[in-house]
């Protein structure tokens, strides 16, 4: 089996505000929009990353999974996870927690979007020597920064 695409896809009672979340802030580009989908699109060089949001209480939503995000954290990876903390900020947006150096290698910020999805922002940065170390013993190799 080969797989051609995989993408999150984010269900919404919120869909305009929700599209406007994610292309003010991520820079996505709106590929397809409706009343009950929408496909945001992102291109980076030879790297293409897809967002979808679909209506909750769309018919195609089974009724047991028409309700909020819970147990789910949706990631992205960014150059500068500062900039775009600014960029949250000027827009207003609800900050859970502002940049900050994790252990693992990663600087990280957290938000929610529209439907109380946290989402979580980040940058590789450098891991501490613990973590570094136990990489080691491990026999993996801390994640390159550039």
């Amino acid at each position: 089996m080969a797989m051609r695409r995989s993408f999150p896809t984010v269900l919404s009672d919120r869909l305009p505000e929700t599209r406007d979340f994610y292309v003010a802030l991520l820079g996505f580009r709106v590929a397809f929009d409706s009343d009950w989908y929408v496909a945001l699109s992102r291109t980076d060089g030879d790297d293409v990353h897809e967002l979808a949001i679909w209506a909750v209480g769309h018919e195609l939503v089974p009724p047991p999974y028409r309700a909020d995000p819970a147990g789910v954290i949706l990631t992205f990876v960014v150059d500068d996870v500062d900039a775009v903390h600014a960029e949250a900020r000027r827009l207003r947006l609800p900050l859970v927690a502002p940049p900050r150096d994790l252990f693992h290698g990663r600087r990280q910020m957290l938000v929610t979007d529209p439907n109380g999805m946290l989402v979580e922002i980040s940058s590789p940065s450098t891991p501490s020597p613990a973590f570094t170390a136990e990489l080691a013993r491990r026999g993996r190799a801390a994640e390159p920064l550039g």
